[in-house]
């Protein structure tokens, strides 16, 4: 069994969404042959609840508008660390980035297909391990500000 039509056609949407926002490193996984109670999940994640937010209410707000698909739940929204989509056929998941690396979810959905996702999307891959390097260094050149160039 694959995922459906419809179910692609929705990864397809909230995958773009995603990637408007600058949501980092998304990807989707076909689930249809190991899961009973949907066809597919995406995933994408994000470096503060913030942003968390707003890549969840683009991808409710495209879905809806373009797909005519609304969520039948919506979890994780009041600290925007976890915030999962159900939208039956396919099931969206954004993470802030510490929880992505934390549950790993791609290691447990190696074994299925990885869904093929637009350019956009596609070209995240990477973003979050490119913020942190990014964001380390920034703190490292703050702290030797601070201490008055001390450290080499």
């Amino acid at each position: 069994m694959t995922a459906t039509d419809r179910s692609l056609k929705l990864i397809n949407t909230a995958a773009q969404a995603a990637a408007d926002k600058l949501a980092h490193d998304i990807i989707a996984y076909d689930v249809s042959d190991v899961l009973s109670i949907t066809d597919a999940f995406l995933l994408a994640s994000a470096p503060n609840d913030r942003q968390v937010k707003s890549i969840v209410d683009e991808i409710e707000e495209r879905l809806l508008k373009e797909l005519g698909a609304k969520p039948v739940r919506r979890e994780g929204d009041r600290e925007a660390r976890w915030v999962l989509l159900d939208y039956v056929d396919i099931v969206v998941h954004v993470q802030h980035s510490e929880e992505r690396v934390f549950y790993a979810l791609e290691r447990l959905w190696k074994d299925c297909p990885e869904l093929e996702l637009p350019a956009d999307a596609k070209a995240t891959r990477g973003k979050a391990e490119e913020h942190a390097r990014l964001q380390a260094a920034g703190d490292a050149a703050e702290l030797n500000a601070e201490l008055g160039g001390e450290l080499r």
